[in-house]
């Protein structure tokens, strides 16, 4: 791979790491999806910071899960899905949406969901 792509993924890894923190402290942002595509990201730019995120002691195991088999824990699957209900409840509240782009909206979490809780689950 050339030096400037190496670049783009090395640069968009670290802004999806300061997403993934971000969302680590803020729950509607997502963290996990954040952190699996830096690690994407790093194993295209960097294997010194691909290997940082696969060891980091909270996320790490994680990332290994989702990369080995796909998972997610059971734990993340019901925080997900609870920051998707929460998040189309204040889109519903504060947006105040038409009924067709409410319910666009609406199906659009609900795929989310399903795809989430249809991964398969590992302890953690």
């Amino acid at each position: 791979m050339n030096g400037t792509k190496r670049t783009f993924y090395f640069a968009l890894g670290w802004v999806m790491v300061a997403l993934g923190f971000v969302g680590a402290f803020l729950p509607v942002v997502p963290t996990t999806i954040f952190l699996i595509l830096a690690a994407w990201c790093f194993s295209r730019s960097s294997p010194r910071f691909e290997k940082w995120l696969l060891e980091h002691p909270v996320f790490g195991p994680t990332l290994v899960q989702w990369r080995k088999y796909g998972a997610v824990p059971k734990r993340a699957k019901w925080i997900a899905c609870a920051g998707m209900v929460f998040g189309y409840g204040a889109f519903f509240y504060f947006a105040r949406p038409t009924p067709i782009i409410g319910g666009v909206v609406a199906v659009f979490f609900i795929a989310c969901a399903a795809y989430v809780l249809t991964r398969p689950s590992i302890a953690a």
